[in-house]
């Protein structure tokens, strides 16, 4: 029987096999093709695929298979597993950072010096450290999938290793004080009245609105922009999609980032008062709907807009320019300084681990090393 129970080894209550099939080469020399299937008849099916495959020569084999139909087999597998964006970010860093000097690789030649000599070209592009995270993430995600199947016996990638930051220093987290903010808003809502007034143009609200939801919620950039007036309900603001612009094509609606992502928030008094307000501006639009974003009506604001008024209400304000991701740490930062229980905030955040909060913003929190040991003096 060519095909083999992994004991022990199931992925959704599938028994995991390893499916074999012997052959002859070109030049003579007896071969086997392995691969992995989960289940007894797409076990059956795979052998019967890879029987034919080496027949007609259609089954490419590990030792002829190449960097570029490695990655298609491994996007491929990856359309089915993670979302769309992130398949997106893995086409770009192939396409832009690895495709010109390893694709025509045989995978099983993929040497540690070729792989350093990749990693050496990289350097000399002069890319920051994260650009060349993200790219080493997909070439080492592809070498990984390879062994999971079985193409290679190891990942290569694993001697060379990552880039490092020379500087081996993270920059300061930046955001805005409450005061900083209240400046940055007043702001907002200065330019949004002076543009009403004199076009009769109301579109400048929705950039308020959406730096108001930014920093009092700690949504996500692509959360705000898919929020619709159905998911407002009195005090609570429910995430439930995101949105992720495209330079190419349309816009793509998908799931929030993860299973944590989809939550209720209850919202505080100004931001219910901005909303309310907000609601009664677009409901004089003849086409307005429950399904109208909160943030556009029709369509979502578009990011670029949304960063040059990040940067004219900084200017205007005479306060420092933050990232439009930074309100999120802003968010944060005015909830730890209060004491907010760590758990809140990263329920607050969608975050799907509380490790994840605690890594990035344990900083925030004011040092209780004071406290700690005044408590522990009065135990005699």
């Amino acid at each position: 029987m060519p095909y083999y129970k992994v004991d022990g080894e199931k992925k959704d209550g599938l028994q995991k096999y390893n499916v074999r099939v012997n052959y002859t080469d070109d030049n003579g020399k007896a071969k086997q093709l392995t691969r992995v299937a989960y289940g007894l008849e797409a076990a059956k099916d795979l052998e019967r695929k890879l029987i034919d495959g080496v027949k007609d020569k259609t089954i490419t084999t590990a030792s002829k298979m190449t960097v570029q139909q490695l990655y298609d087999e491994f996007i491929a597998d990856r359309k089915y597993k993670v979302r769309e964006v992130t398949v997106e970010k893995h086409d770009i860093n192939y396409t832009l950072h690895i495709k010109s000097l390893l694709s025509n690789i045989c995978i099983d030649k993929l040497s540690v010096q070729e792989l350093q000599t990749w990693k050496l070209s990289m350097e000399n592009k002069g890319y920051r450290i994260k650009t060349k995270d993200h790219v080493y993430g997909t070439l080492r995600a592809m070498l990984n999938y390879a062994v999971k199947m079985e193409y290679i016996a190891k990942n290569p990638l694993e001697k060379v290793g990552n880039f490092v930051d020379v500087l081996d220093s993270k920059p300061d987290m930046v955001y805005y004080t409450a005061d900083e903010f209240k400046k940055f808003i007043a702001t907002a809502k200065q330019v949004a009245e002076e543009r009403q007034a004199k076009y009769n143009d109301v579109s400048e609200w929705d950039f308020y609105v959406f730096f108001n939801i930014a920093f009092y919620t700690g949504l996500r950039k692509g959360e705000i922009h898919a929020l619709k007036w159905s998911d407002i309900d009195g005090v609570y603001l429910s995430v439930k999609r995101s949105i992720t612009q495209r330079l190419k094509g349309a816009d793509r609606e998908t799931p929030p980032k993860n299973k944590s992502s989809m939550r209720t928030l209850q919202m505080p008094l100004p931001l219910i008062k901005v909303l309310e307000e907000h609601k009664i501006r677009q409901e004089k639009l003849s086409q307005f709907t429950d399904s109208f974003r909160v943030c556009g009506g029709v369509r979502c604001l578009r990011d670029t807009s949304v960063q040059n008024k990040n940067i004219l209400y900084a200017e205007k304000s005479g306060i420092k320019k933050i990232r439009i991701h930074d309100f999120r740490h802003s968010h944060v930062s005015v909830l730890a300084n209060m004491g907010v229980n760590i758990q809140e905030i990263a329920r607050r955040l969608g975050h799907a681990r509380v490790e994840m909060t605690w890594n990035t913003y344990s900083h925030m929190y004011p040092r209780e090393e004071e406290k700690a040991v005044e408590i522990l003096n009065d135990i005699e």
